[in-house]
């Protein structure tokens, strides 16, 4: 039985089929982008995963004495700015006892 064009029920039909298409579209791409396993996973720590801090220090030019002293023993390193005037050291773990000792040793140009 056809809507007529007096009745007012082709005035729900429109918006209703509009509704059930986007519930249909929001599903889909839940589905589709998804993480898949239904569950949040925590957030991480920025980036220091594969690194470890051996020194922190307020001046960059001090940063860069150290990670000089460190390249010449063949520690490989980076530095860090994660806020005004501080800069960390980061080495990797297997370097990290040895990078600690030429740390406390170092004294920071002046």
């Amino acid at each position: 039985m056809p809507i007529g064009v007096g009745s007012n029920l082709h005035y729900l039909v429109g918006p209703g089929i509009a509704f059930v298409v986007l519930a249909l579209l929001a599903l889909f791409m839940r589905w589709a982008f998804g993480t898949g396993d239904g569950r949040r996973r925590p957030a991480q720590p920025p980036g220091d995963e594969l690194l470890t801090r051996i020194a922190t220090l307020s001046r960059r030019e001090s940063a860069l004495a150290l990670r000089a002293v460190l390249s010449d023993a063949g520690i490989r390193s980076t530095i860090r700015y994660p806020a005004a005037l501080r800069a960390d050291v980061l080495v990797f773990p297997e370097d990290a006892d040895r990078a600690r000792v030429l740390a406390a040793t170092f004294s920071p140009p002046e």
